[in-house]
């Protein structure tokens, strides 16, 4: 009777989501957030490598205050109304043996719409992170580009623990082969992420 109660009692806190939607970019993805802010990313749920990473307090209290108010997933989410496919979502909520999780396209909770956007936020930032070491490694004289794209994300507040982002930055800024002008946008977008974000 012990065995079951311990197995479960070691199951971390944790918060899932995953989004599948085929013939977009990632066709799928998930991730897994526990209470500590330790993270993982996944674009397929058999994926060998995953991205680990931390979110901070902040972000992560965030995060579960928002599954709190949704009732940790124990009640439907999804529209009573018709919309288009906007790609299925999971939500799932796991606390030793309590777990809730529920599947939509669509809600019409504006706190499980905030909560997905989260998780669309995050995944946006791996892809960034993805992107940027491909073509670090493969496509020097493309950086730049890539570059940018991530900028535009920073400008308009999609990333999420960008700090992750620091390494291949810095790579690409100090490390000789890359193009002048990336070398500048890379430190210049390095320091904007060390640097106290102001509150708009």
């Amino acid at each position: 009777m012990t065995a079951p109660f311990a197995a479960t009692a070691l199951l971390a806190t944790q918060v899932f989501f995953s989004k599948s939607f085929p013939g977009s970019s990632p066709a799928y993805f998930e991730i897994e957030i526990e209470q500590s802010g330790a993270a993982v990313y996944r674009e397929a749920p058999n994926d060998e490598q995953p991205l680990r990473f931390h979110l901070t307090p902040k972000d992560t209290a965030e995060i579960f205050a928002l599954a709190e108010k949704l009732g940790f997933f124990s009640r439907p989410l999804e529209s009573k109304f018709k919309v288009a496919n906007m790609g299925m979502k999971t939500l799932r909520y796991q606390d030793g043996a309590r777990r809730g999780e529920q599947k939509f396209n669509y809600a019409d909770d504006p706190d499980a719409r905030t909560l997905s956007d989260w998780f669309e936020r995050i995944s946006e930032t791996e892809q960034c992170l993805l992107m940027l070491e491909r073509v670090a490694r493969f496509d020097r004289m493309g950086i730049n580009k890539a570059l940018l794209l991530v900028e535009a994300s920073w400008d308009k507040n999609r990333l999420v623990a960008a700090e992750q982002l620091l390494p291949i930055l810095d790579k690409v800024a100090t490390q000789k082969g890359y193009l002048h002008m990336a070398q500048v946008r890379a430190a210049s977008l390095a320091d904007r992420i060390r640097a106290p974000r102001t509150q708009n």
